[in-house]
């Protein structure tokens, strides 16, 4: 019987190991960025979206000049004050700061790897 003991003891701890893991690499990605910069261009759409998981997701489109197929930027926000400074500006030319975080394994914080910081309405 004691036999039985040391697994169930092995397998919890085995189990907690890999939740600890789990938890070290999901605050690795969400903590450092892959890359930072900017994008401009006007807020097509704006939304809160999830059915366990809601977060604030968005896409702009990139002219890079007139006449040419503009470019979609899908992003991903997890500040609410800055959901809302987004929510006021849909339709309109802004200015998104953004930090790229690679391989961050759930949707729930975010469905694209593109997370704004910060949003300036240039128009």
């Amino acid at each position: 019987m004691p036999t039985q003991k040391r697994l169930s003891l092995i397998f919890l701890a085995m189990l907690a190991a890999a939740a600890a893991a789990f938890s070290l690499y999901t605050w690795i990605t969400l903590s450092w960025s892959y890359s930072e910069g900017e994008r401009a261009g006007f807020l097509q759409k704006f939304s809160r979206k999830g059915w366990l998981c809601k977060t604030w997701e968005g896409e702009i489109l990139l002219s890079s000049m007139p006449g040419a197929i503009p470019e979609r930027f899908a992003f991903s926000v997890r500040d609410d004050a800055t959901a809302r400074q987004l929510a006021a500006a849909t339709g309109k030319r802004v200015l998104l700061s953004y930090s790229q975080h690679r391989g961050v394994p759930s949707s729930c914080f975010g469905e694209t790897e593109y997370f704004v910081a910060k949003v300036q309405v240039t128009q």
